[in-house]
């Protein structure tokens, strides 16, 4: 497994907003584990996978920009991050939070967190392509 550098990744809006990015979590996958167990199990509970799996909210901190503003107030609209090797994971996504923070003699900065409308796909060499049909 290769070790990368993540200086370079990007996070575009179709809105055109753009945040330099000081980091990124682009994706979280989890589903669930179903309980199998009845009154008969013995030793310890029974567990299947679930079928569906569900996409978690993207998270970043970014440099705030007082003007260019984040598209907190906007309908769901392709977004892509993209990597410095080219890979990338892109989907249709909406901003459900963000949080500034300005110090004195500081970068101001801002938490936002963006929720995958459904399927994110990963593409080039990210190694995401197996949820691409998901």
């Amino acid at each position: 497994m290769a070790v990368g550098n993540g200086t370079g990744t990007t996070i575009t809006f179709d809105t055109g907003f753009m945040a330099n990015l000081l980091s990124v979590t682009p994706f979280d996958v989890t589903r669930e584990a179903l309980d199998t167990s009845n009154m008969s199990t013995t030793g310890a509970r029974t567990k299947i996978p679930g079928d569906l799996h569900d996409w978690q909210a993207l998270s970043a901190e970014i440099q705030f920009d007082v003007d260019d503003q984040p598209p907190i107030d906007q309908a769901a609209e392709d977004v892509t991050v993209t990597f410095p090797d080219g890979g990338s994971v892109a989907g249709s996504a909406f901003m459900t939070g963000m949080s500034a923070t300005v110090e004195m003699e500081g970068i101001m900065t801002a938490s936002v967190t963006i929720m995958w409308a459904g399927a994110a796909i990963g593409g080039g060499d990210f190694g995401l392509r197996w949820l691409a049909d998901s």
